[in-house]
């Protein structure tokens, strides 16, 4: 006897097993496609582009650990990103250090500057906790641009190393190799992401983002769980920052620490979806190629008005759908449930 689905129950999408199979069928397509995509579209706009939109996954995936899986909302990231790059960039400038080598030793650091930041601002919380990341932020920033060691606010210039060698994170006749290195960054987010999902770890960190009292009173150590979200969140940050230093070959306070560096890093995973994986993938995928074609197209007459795009639609998207661009999906993509069938006492009243 076939069964009948009762009011407020949702039918099932089909066995398990089928919709494991098709996730990881298009996982792995999905892939193929990102491995091929160099050769698939050669033109260099196209491959930059790409290389940005990578980067801002990892980026968004990073702050989703601490922003959407632990529920505090920090607008100091840019701190993080910026120590990894001008760790690496330092010591390549001054002593010849491989920037593999700075890349390791900024994640340090910023890990470092993770739990220097945290340990006292994890006693705030809602705003009071972002002022003070905000705070945080441009301490940093005045401390590096009054820095005359460190290049003050003129910056850094790295020096070019001849020859393209992936020892020397440096390629001059293709960006492709670009592309290759932050796809596998972004990768590693993911599973770290992935692994932190299914982890006691990431257990607590949703327990604090849903009620930090209630957890508390369950036994659960608020300030340690939050302290290793915010050391993994800056670790991954940091990395990007090393990325994007021998990307450009060039940083500056004004570039790698700035507040706007932080937000974007947030609006990036608020307009994806917060406390998923593809939430920060889906939101890069489609912030960034709008910045980048709306300075193509406007050129210097449209300075910030991509800007204005962000926040019209974190505004349309915070009132519509506040689980973001993956709620939207998840709602479009759900079956409909068949209408219930009338109970008996239903019918005698018809």
């Amino acid at each position: 006897m076939q069964s009948v689905s009762r009011q407020g129950q949702e039918p099932r999408s089909g066995p398990w097993w089928t919709r494991r199979w098709v996730q990881w069928g298009g996982g792995i397509l999905l892939l193929i496609f990102l491995l091929l995509f160099p050769y698939l579209f050669p033109r260099p706009f196209l491959r930059r582009m790409a290389i940005l939109v990578l980067l801002w996954s990892l980026l968004g995936l990073a702050w989703n650990i601490i922003g959407g899986y632990g529920g505090q909302v920090s607008l100091g990231h840019a701190v993080f990103f910026g120590l990894g790059a001008y760790t690496s960039s330092i010591l390549l400038e001054r002593w010849q250090v491989s920037p593999w080598l700075g890349m390791l030793a900024g994640a340090a650091v910023a890990a470092i500057a993770a739990l220097l930041i945290g340990w006292p601002t994890f006693r705030l919380q809602g705003h009071y906790f972002a002022i003070a990341t905000i705070a945080a932020g441009e301490i940093f920033a005045i401390l590096f641009r009054n820095w005359e060691w460190a290049g003050g606010a003129v910056g850094i210039y790295l020096p070019l190393i001849r020859g393209d060698q992936l020892v020397n994170f440096q390629f001059h006749e293709t960006k492709v190799p670009y592309y290759y290195i932050v796809l596998v960054m972004a990768l590693l987010a993911v599973a770290v992401t992935y692994a932190l999902e299914r982890s006691r770890a990431g257990y607590y960190l949703r327990a604090l983002r849903a009620d930090q009292d209630a957890a508390r009173s369950l036994g659960v150590p608020i300030t340690r769980y939050k302290l290793i979200a915010m050391v993994i969140s800056a670790v991954l940050t940091a990395i990007g920052g090393t990325f994007y230093a021998q990307f450009v070959l060039y940083i500056s306070p004004n570039t790698v620490f700035a507040l706007m560096l932080s937000v974007q890093m947030c609006l990036v995973a608020v307009l994806g979806g917060l406390g998923t994986i593809a939430g920060p993938i889906i939101g890069a995928m489609v912030l960034i190629p709008m910045a980048e074609y709306t300075r193509v197209f406007l050129g210097g007459r449209g300075g910030g008005l991509h800007l204005v795009v962000y926040g019209l639609l974190i505004v349309i998207i915070s009132v519509f759908q506040p689980a973001g661009l993956v709620g939207l999906l998840r709602r479009r993509t759900r079956p409909t449930p068949p209408p219930a069938m009338p109970t008996p006492a239903e019918e005698g009243i018809a």
